[in-house]
Formats: structure tokens, C-alpha cells, sequence
């Protein structure tokens, strides 16, 4: 082993001109500090080993130690990291061409193309910064390699600045597609890439040398003591799952279905952690007073009207009377027929709120759209004693078609009752908006219900989206195709955009007569009503 190292020792003199000490220390990942290189000891084969010397190399002759991490958080910190091991692995192999060998054999497995996680998307990156031959399909992946590209041909590999520029705005990016990054759980994807800390200065952290270590191998600075009196904020991982489902996704330039292509999972919200007082707001956030709903009614061939003056049946009891008038020399009742009258009908509808981040954003009265829609879905379930059969509230937002996220708030045929009230008041806004798979789910639902007029109410403020997708028609599309398919099971799709521009995009989702826009959110309760009514209605 002596040997190996002394070997290495050299390998480094020769590429760096400089003395490197090289030696093991436990662990995964190499630790560059200094002229000192600390190789873990189960690095691989010498193939690995002579990488992490070439890369290490690398930092020394083009990256400048120990820079202020003060200004970066932990996300950006790993990206700039990333992007700088990228920039000096090129300028090495600009010098030593052979290098650029090394470094490709030593690439792990390509992740999962449905793994859109920090550490993957970085993975993919690195990827292609290396193979510029291969291909990837995410859109992030492809802008980074080639923001890359045009910097180094722009301004060149040694100004590092301009790089570290590219990198700020990945790392936004990043940001605006809610990619999650957990700072003590991630490593460098590339095995023979050392853990970053020698380019970062991480000031005055008061802790113990192998804790900082470990800290700066994430590029994450120490958490500050947190009150342990505050309560932990919810996170969506806090939800409890109750099922998952595939659905086919429609590809409107294959112009076919994708089988098995998204993934919904359905969840409880998390009302009971609130505290008691968030608790109380929730079930009392706002004073409902029942609203009068029509009652459906629908023709139905059962309920007879008897003694009309025209019909398609004669009604024997009046025609016996007639009789028995004739033979008693009375004027006869000439209302002889019957025909269907309205009756009755049972009547399901399934009220389907985005639940998107995009809601939570505030109105003109300070309200947020998401508040609104609670409030609105209160009402109709407080209201619905003289109104529809059976009405269910549901939820939905997503991350990405592997995770399309699917909220059972209200059952149909359940009571508004408290736990109701609080989970309905404790939904969040998160994510995107893939709306077609959630009108799917909501379909599958309603099948199951009672024969009737069934029917799915989406209450939304913008068009299908969601981050893995970047052709706007394409959701559209989608989505389009699950109300038809919605419509051939026999349950009804209707939308409330709140919206002023959203007449282009609903109406090719929902047709002529299937939708509404709401320019004023104010107005969603009301809308709310009166369209659950029509459909339950089938008008």
C-alpha cells in the first residue's frame, strides 16, 4: 500500500510541479487539504485512485482555496462546487489530454430518468459536461451543459467569475422547480471528486473538527439552535399515504397514450399536528351559514305524472272514473294520459381543488385563492343538505409525473364534521398543476359511486403544469384526453378558472358549455354553488 501511495505521490508531482503528500484516511471520499490529498481506503481499483489524484491536481493548479462560503446557502454552495470541479477537470485535460480517459472510466451507473432528485440532476450533468456525445432529456441538464459551453467559449475556462455566474443561475433554477436538497444526506455524485472543502471557507463555526468535515463534504454550514419550544414545520413527507396509483399519460406529438406514465399517490393531510390554536382557526375560520341549493331534478321514467291532458300512456284510474261518470250522466274529467315527469334523481359530484403553490399567492383582499377555495368547498358541504346527493371534496397538486399528489378531504356521503372541517382548513399549497392525471384518479373515484348523474368540478387559477414538462400545450393536451375519457365512462368534467385568461386554455380542456371563469376570486363561492348545482342537475 506504502508503495501505491508513493506512486501516487509521484503521479501528483508530475501533473501539479509541487510536492503532494498523499495518505488514507477512513471513509468514501477524498479530502484535499492543502498540498495534503486523504484518499479513503476502500477507493476502488488504481483506476479510481489515479482520478482522484488528477483531480485533485486539478483544484491545485486552477482553483483558488478556502473562498468565503457566507454569502452562498447549502444548494448553491453544492452547484458552484459542481461547476468548478467541472472547470478544472477541463482545463487539466486541456493540458493533459489522456486524462480525460480517466475520468470518463470512473463514471458511475447513469441515475434513473425518473429520480429528478439534487444529487441525480447534478449526476446527469456531470454526465454530459464529460460526454458531450450522449444525451439527456431534462431540461435543467441541458441548459447547465450548455450555459457551460457558451462561457467557456465566450470568456474563456480561466475567468471564474463568469462561471461561478452560470452557476447562480442553475442553482435559481433549481430553486423554481422546488428541487428539495438536504445538505447532510448529500455527497458529490462523482466518485473521484473530492468533497469540496478545500474551496470553501466556512468562518466561525464552533464545532468539532470531524463534524465540520462532514458538514463542509455537503457544503452546508451548522445549523443555529432552534427554541425547543417552536414546533417543526410541516413538510409534505409528513402527509400519510394511503395508496398509490399508475395512469396512462397522453403524448400529443406521439399522439398516443404513455401507459403506466404517471404516478398518483393519495394522501391525508397532516391537521392533527397543528397546534390547538391553528386547530381552532381551522375549524373556525370563517362562520358558514348553509346557502339554499336548488334541488336536481331530473326527467326520469319512473316518476309518472298522472291525469295530464296529453301524455304517451293513458292513466287507467282516470279512464275508470270516466266510466263510472259517464254511467252517473256527469261531465267526465278529460285528463286521461300520463307521461314522465321530473323526479328525483341521485346525483354525485366531486369538487376537485388545485392545490398548487401558485394559490397560495395573496389577492386583492389579502386573501390568499387557496383560502378562498376552503372557504368555498366549507360552504357547499354545509349547504348541501338540499342540494346534491352525495358530494366529495378532493385535492390535488404535483412534483413531477412521479408524484402526483391526490387528497381525500371529504367523502361522499360523509358528514362535515370536525376532523373534516380541520383537514380541509390544514391543506397546503405545493407544487404543480398536472391536471390530467388527477382528472383521471378523480374519475376512477367516481365511477364507483351509485347510478346517477355523476360529475367532477375542477376549481383552478391557471393551465396544467408541472416542472419535468416544458411544452405548454402538451398538459393541455393531456388533460383534454382525460376528460374525454372521463365522458365515455359517463362522468361529467366541468371547470371554475380563476382566471382572466384562461378561456383559450379551459375551453379546449372542457368544451363550450362545461366551464366558467371567475375574474374575481371573491366570487368562487357562488360560482361554486351554482355550477355544482348544474351539474348535479346534468343542465
Amino acid at each position: 500500500m506504502k508503495d501505491g501511495l508513493a506512486a501516487l505521490a509521484l503521479l501528483a508531482r508530475g501533473l501539479a510541479g509541487i510536492d503532494v503528500e498523499v495518505q488514507t484516511l477512513p471513509g468514501a471520499r477524498a479530502v484535499l487539504t492543502g498540498r495534503k490529498l486523504l484518499l479513503p481506503e476502500s477507493a476502488g481499483g488504481p483506476g479510481l485512485r489515479r482520478a482522484m489524484v488528477a483531480h485533485a491536481v486539478a483544484h491545485l493548479r486552477h482553483s483558488r482555496a478556502a473562498r468565503p462560503a457566507h454569502t452562498l446557502g447549502p444548494m448553491g454552495i453544492a452547484i458552484v462546487s459542481a461547476i468548478e470541479d467541472a472547470r478544472v477537470e477541463r482545463l487539466l485535460c486541456r493540458d493533459f489530454p489522456g486524462l480525460h480517459g480517466w475520468f470518463a472510466a470512473s463514471l458511475p451507473p447513469a441515475p434513473d430518468l425518473l429520480d429528478l432528485g439534487f444529487a441525480a440532476l447534478v449526476s446527469r450533468m456531470d454526465r454530459l459536461l464529460l460526454l458531450p456525445a450522449s444525451q439527456d432529456d431534462n431540461h435543467w441538464v441541458n441548459k447547465a451543459c450548455r450555459l457551460f459551453d457558451e462561457t467557456a467559449a465566450n470568456a474563456g475556462l480561466e475567468d471564474y467569475d463568469a462561471f461561478r455566474a452560470i452557476a447562480s443561475v442553475l442553482a435559481n433554477d433549481l430553486g423554481q422547480m422546488r428541487v428539495r436538497f438536504e445538505p447532510r444526506d448529500y455527497t458529490v455524485p462523482a466518485p473521484w471528486r473530492d468533497d469540496n472543502s478545500y474551496l470553501w471557507d466556512f468562518g466561525e463555526a464552533d464545532v468539532p473538527p470531524d463534524e465540520a468535515i462532514a458538514l463542509q463534504q455537503a457544503g452546508a454550514r451548522p445549523p443555529p439552535p432552534s427554541d425547543a419550544g417552536d414546533a417543526p414545520p410541516l413538510e409534505a413527507g409528513s402527509d400519510m399515504e394511503i395508496g398509490r396509483y399508475t395512469y396512462p399519460e397522453w403524448d400529443r406529438k406521439l399522439e398516443r397514450l404513455r401507459p403506466d406514465w404517471c404516478t398518483v399517490i393519495e394522501k391525508l393531510p397532516t391537521w392533527q399536528g397543528l397546534s390547538p390554536a391553528r386547530e381552532e382557526a381551522a375549524l373556525n375560520r370563517e362562520r358558514i351559514q348553509p346557502l339554499a341549493l336548488p334541488r336536481a331534478r331530473h326527467l326520469d321514467r319512473t316518476h309518472r305524472l298522472r291525469r295530464q291532458w296529453e301524455g304517451d300512456d293513458i292513466d287507467l284510474n282516470a279512464a275508470i272514473e270516466v266510466l263510472v261518470d259517464r254511467r252517473l250522466r256527469l261531465r267526465p274529467d278529460a285528463r286521461l294520459f300520463m307521461r314522465a315527469g321530473k323526479g328525483p334523481r341521485p346525483s354525485s359530484v366531486l369538487v376537485l381543488l388545485d392545490l398548487s403553490a401558485s394559490a397560495n399567492d395573496p389577492g386583492a383582499n389579502a386573501a390568499s385563492l387557496l383560502d378562498i377555495e376552503k372557504q368555498a368547498a366549507l360552504l357547499l358541504a354545509a349547504s348541501n343538505a338540499r342540494g346534491i346527493d352525495r358530494l366529495a371534496i378532493h385535492g390535488f397538486s404535483s412534483n413531477t409525473r412521479a408524484e402526483v399528489y391526490y387528497y381525500r378531504l371529504l367523502e361522499s356521503g360523509r358528514p362535515l364534521d370536525a376532523p373534516a372541517r380541520a383537514m380541509i382548513g390544514a391543506v397546503r399549497g405545493r407544487y404543480s398543476t398536472r391536471m390530467g392525471a388527477a382528472l383521471r384518479h378523480a374519475a376512477a373515484l367516481m365511477r364507483d359511486e351509485p347510478p346517477g348523474q355523476r360529475a367532477v368540478l375542477l376549481v383552478t387559477d391557471g393551465a396544467p403544469s408541472d416542472i419535468d414538462v416544458h411544452d405548454p400545450r402538451y398538459l393541455i393536451e393531456d388533460a383534454r384526453q382525460a376528460v374525454a375519457e372521463a365522458r365515455e365512462a359517463g362522468v361529467r368534467a366541468a371547470c371554475i378558472a380563476v382566471d382572466g385568461a384562461a378561456d383559450a386554455y379551459v375551453r379546449r380542456i372542457f368544451g363550450w358549455r362545461n366551464y366558467c371563469i371567475a375574474d374575481d376570486a371573491r366570487s368562487l363561492p357562488a360560482r361554486l354553488a351554482r355550477m355544482s348545482a348544474r351539474l348535479a342537475a346534468a343542465h
